[in-house]
């Protein structure tokens, strides 16, 4: 049995999965400066990179990709 779709904004879900591509490095601790990550790092690029959407998607693309990282991730 499969779970049912919880996603709503299917677009918001293909942005996430691109800029997870492009952002992923700056939750990797051993790109960290300093032992502070880079996740600071990850909202810029984003900006850049997708330069159209607004800054709540923003947020929320990064926020997924940072649970993302730490699912894939979970020693680090």
């Amino acid at each position: 049995m499969t779970a049912p779709e919880r996603r709503k904004n299917f677009t918001l879900r293909e942005l996430v999965d691109k800029a997870y591509l492009i952002i992923e490095p700056f939750f990797a601790p051993d790109n960290a400066w300093n032992g502070q990550m880079l996740e600071h790092l990850a909202y810029r690029v984003v900006r850049e990179q997708l330069p159209d959407i607004p800054p709540a998607d923003v947020q929320i693309i990064v926020s997924a990709a940072t649970r993302t990282y730490r699912a894939r991730h979970p020693a680090r």
